[in-house]
């Protein structure tokens, strides 16, 4: 359903870029931690100063006609750009493509596990969660639940509020499992 309305879509760089850095904004609300909240940031700053004006001026005006953001006019005289909808799904589609959970230099020897039980009427939420898992690195662990030996949780946070799947989604940090070798070798941890 969300590879559909991106189609739908004919996106270049700068506009797949500004729905991305909308959706940043998004990230920021969701996570807790500071040292995350400054990398979405700094790399967010990166990003706008590598945008052409007059290519910004015209890619907001495409998406605006398209729906995928509004516009609120501020008293300040500031305009203020809104992800509809369908431009959080696009914006979605897009980031989470790229999304993955950066391997830290040491490991903590702590499990990272993502659990679920997902009602048989969201069945295509349930399986895009489980594609967004194996992308971003998890193994899975039994069929509702995945594994990854390396802190997530603001990766997770945005799938599951993006997905709208909060109530039926648990995050846990483990200090070890049964087969923990064979995790170790597949993660390349031994």
């Amino acid at each position: 359903m969300r590879k559909k309305s991106a189609e739908r879509f004919r996106l270049g760089r700068t506009k797949k870029k500004i729905l991305l850095l909308l959706s940043a904004g998004l990230a920021l609300c969701l996570t807790r931690r500071p040292d995350n909240y400054f990398k979405i940031v700094k790399e967010a700053a990166i990003e706008w100063k590598d945008i052409e004006r007059h290519c910004l001026r015209e890619a907001i005006k495409s998406l605006y006609r398209s729906k995928l953001v509004s516009t609120k006019y501020n008293r300040d005289g500031t305009t203020t750009l809104i992800l509809s909808d369908e431009g959080k799904k696009v914006a979605l589609t897009y980031n989470t493509e790229s999304m993955r959970v950066k391997r830290p230099l040491k490991w903590d020897k702590k499990w990272r596990m993502v659990m679920f039980d997902i009602p048989e009427k969201r069945k295509m939420h349930r399986e895009e969660l489980r594609m967004q898992l194996k992308q971003l690195g998890f193994v899975e662990f039994q069929k509702s639940a995945f594994v990854i030996p390396w802190d997530c949780r603001s990766e997770i946070n945005f799938v599951v509020e993006n997905l709208y799947l909060r109530k039926f989604v648990r995050y846990a940090v483990v200090e070890s499992v049964d087969n923990e070798l064979d995790l170790m070798k597949y993660f390349e941890l031994l």
